[in-house]
């Protein structure tokens, strides 16, 4: 499978939240149940506008944010209260900025 994106989670997350989960285990490293989960955390969310903008500011966060602020949006996009593993696979994608 090609890289998967958070935008393409996104995009299957309404349509096809099994396939958002997938998209989710390799982006955050979370086995099925948790992704799936953490996939309806986030769908539940989707229609609160304030919501969708958090939920995109998380691909400029594992760009260029802090791990503080990446596990808080973890936390706020998709329900997740152990952060540590989500975020270690997350930095091993997107190293942390220099």
């Amino acid at each position: 499978m090609p890289d998967v994106t958070f935008r393409d989670f996104a995009m299957a997350a309404m349509p096809n939240p099994a396939l958002a989960a997938q998209h989710l285990q390799t982006l955050l490293g979370l086995d099925a149940p948790a992704a799936e989960a953490a996939t309806a955390h986030f769908k539940s969310k989707m229609t609160d506008p304030a919501f969708m903008m958090k939920a995109m500011s998380l691909r400029t966060a594992v760009t260029s944010g802090s791990d503080a602020e990446i596990t808080a949006l973890l936390r706020d996009c998709f329900g997740l209260t152990a952060t540590d593993a989500p975020l270690a696979t997350l930095r091993s994608r997107y190293p942390a900025p220099a």
